[in-house]
């Protein structure tokens, strides 16, 4: 099996609309490590790096923490890595399933709030336009 095709990480920003800064960070904090590096050191990110990066970049616009991100990422791992209950560990694969209801009903609760300052927003447009 050959190794994944990697992605430079100028290419991966402009994919992603992060900044290298953004992308830099995260990898020193720990919230997403590149899957490899050049020989010269660049960040080398795989196609499954970029689906994590688009899902943390999903969740910026709703204020969720770094901490928040990075909780989300490990359960979604732990779904995707067979935490069904085929393991035997129903029970596992039952609390990861919570935690990730925590979250569709955080990200569910968090639009609510941005929808209400976008009507806001359009209403102050609209009595200033009146003016």
């Amino acid at each position: 099996m050959s190794a994944p095709e990697t992605i430079h990480i100028g290419a991966v920003a402009e994919r992603t609309g992060l900044s290298l800064r953004t992308l830099r960070h995260y990898d020193e904090v720990g919230l997403l490590r590149p899957s490899a590096r050049s020989d010269g050191g660049f960040r080398l990110y795989t196609e499954s790096d970029v689906e994590r990066l688009l899902l943390i970049r999903r969740m910026k616009p709703l204020g969720f923490s770094l901490e928040e991100m990075a909780d989300l990422l490990r359960v979604a791992d732990a779904l995707a890595s067979g935490a069904d209950g085929a393991d035997g560990d129903g029970d596992q694969a039952a609390a990861q399933r919570e935690r990730l209801g925590t979250y569709v009903t955080a990200a569910q609760e968090r639009r609510a709030e941005l929808a209400r300052k976008l009507d806001m927003a359009d209403e102050l447009i609209r009595l200033l336009r009146a003016l």
